[in-house]
């Protein structure tokens, strides 16, 4: 089982060589001080709080780490990021006897995206992010295998669809299968640490600041120590991680992770007295700019039960979170409120409803997912850089999927553990994703979903709502 707990004990730096150089060519400044040079990494002023530009400038125009000593004879891993990339990696780094550490900011538990929130006494139950996900490569359905023989997923059988205004229905296909947590799907991420035995993890933790330093990578928490690892992966995106590797010694590694663009999301969670006259239980929305998903988790995670609370999850479209985007971590009262009731009259309208004629829900709670899914990509599993023995992880480099994240986080893993297991000798060997362009990324608002409206819509069936 994995361990959790709040801090790592402080270790001993070990006198092992390091060398910083400019790019990729220039050599050291002479007249600054290095950690070559056997001096302890000095604080330096952190960029929180710093525009995008200047953090845009400081990633690239940072010196590079450049590792020239031996690996630990027993090599750790930092994964900073505890959703379904990150954790994936650190299982398969110990299927390869890699140990491995990973730090997560979450408060409730892991799994990033993977989030299932329950309010009691109640309870209510909401999947307020990754609402269900498909198959559609091999390796990840030998993983999705293991998670059906064990009870923690099932197939969701209910009718979803397409809705467009005015409450014209048309359900999906029965395939590709669609698969849900059987509580929710925070309870997988868990899954995944129960296999691990090399894995710690530290939660509630906010890496703030790395350092190389003596050969070995040492993380900190706003200037608490949280341990030195032979390498680092970043298995998380958005602002945090640029600010992060913004004075890394990593430009290019920060320089990819630059050109990610991504969408931001309102999620309306809302629970109801009396069931809504829905005959669906999830809906792509169509055409309404400040809804593009809705779903029954009471139906879907609560199959049998038909009386109760009746919990919906609804998700704005990428437009509407662009457009009413605040600070995710505070957000106003007053935008709060004009969210909730924009995306309310966003069900009426794709319902065909009058204004102000559907039931008012008795519990609301809205949620911005700021950085949500991207909508570019490079198209490769991961990414490393030898020389700065770093890597990211992340369904990003792929897609916008469970899946993407699962494959993402293997591929790093297996190719740390290649590295390690050739002792860094030949670094230029192991380069990867650090110079490639990025594509447009097509989906719906909330995701890729492999295989999902791939095929002619024979099976299709149209519904006009009578409500």
């Amino acid at each position: 089982m994995a361990s959790f707990f709040t801090a790592l004990p402080k270790t001993l730096t070990l006198p092992l060589p390091l060398t910083l150089v400019l790019g990729s060519k220039s050599k050291p400044n002479p007249k600054k001080a290095s950690p070559m040079e056997g001096q302890k990494p000095t604080s330096r002023k952190p960029s929180y709080g710093a525009s995008r530009r200047s953090v845009l400038k400081k990633s690239f125009n940072q010196e590079q780490v450049m590792f020239t000593s031996p690996l630990s004879d027993d090599p750790s891993v930092a994964i900073i990021g505890g959703g379904m990339a990150g954790l994936t990696c650190a299982l398969y780094l110990e299927k390869r006897g890699v140990r491995s550490t990973v730090f997560d900011t979450g408060i409730h538990g892991l799994g990033g995206r993977m989030g299932t929130r329950v309010i009691d006494p109640q309870p209510l139950i909401f999947d307020h992010a990754a609402q269900f996900f498909t198959v559609g490569d091999p390796r990840f359905a030998q993983f999705v295998d293991e998670w059906l023989e064990k009870g923690l997923i099932r197939q969701w059988q209910g009718m979803i669809g397409e809705l467009e205004v005015g409450g014209h229905f048309d359900s999906l296909p029965s395939l590709p299968p669609r698969y849900i947590g059987v509580n929710g799907m925070r309870p997988l991420a868990d899954s995944i640490l129960s296999q691990t035995t090399l894995v710690d993890v530290v939660r509630p933790c906010w890496i703030s600041k790395l350092d190389p330093f003596n050969g070995m990578w040492h993380l900190s928490e706003n200037g608490k120590p949280q341990g030195q690892y032979d390498a680092i992966v970043i298995a998380h995106n958005g602002k945090c991680a640029n600010r992060l590797l913004a004075l890394s010694g990593l430009p290019l590694v920060a320089r990819q992770m630059k050109k990610l663009e991504l969408s931001s999301i309102w999620a309306l969670l809302a629970a109801f007295e009396d069931p809504l006259p829905i005959p669906f239980e999830g809906a792509f929305v169509k055409g309404v700019d400040s809804i593009s998903w809705m779903a029954n988790n009471t139906k879907k995670l609560l199959h049998l039960q038909n009386s109760g609370p009746h919990c919906w999850t609804f998700f704005s479209t990428a437009a509407f979170g662009k457009r009413n985007k605040v600070p995710q971590e505070n957000i106003p009262a007053v935008t709060a409120e004009k969210v909730k009731e924009a995306m309310l009259a966003g069900v009426e309208t794709a319902l065909g409803l009058s204004a102000g004629s559907l039931n008012r829900p008795f519990y609301t709670r809205v949620q911005l997912w700021g950085a949500a899914l991207p909508t570019n990509t490079p198209g490769i599993p991961c990414i490393f850089d030898p020389h700065g023995r770093a890597g990211i992880c992340g369904d990003w480099l792929m897609g916008s999927s469970l899946e993407s994240a699962f494959l993402s986080g293997m591929a790093l893993a297996n190719h740390i553990a290649d590295y390690f297991q050739s002792g860094g000798a030949r670094p230029d060997e192991f380069a990867v994703g650090l110079h490639e362009g990025f594509r447009p990324l097509e989906g719906h608002d909330i995701g890729q979903f492999p295989g999902l409206g791939s095929k002619k819509m024979d099976e299709a069936q149209p519904y006009q709502l009578s409500i």
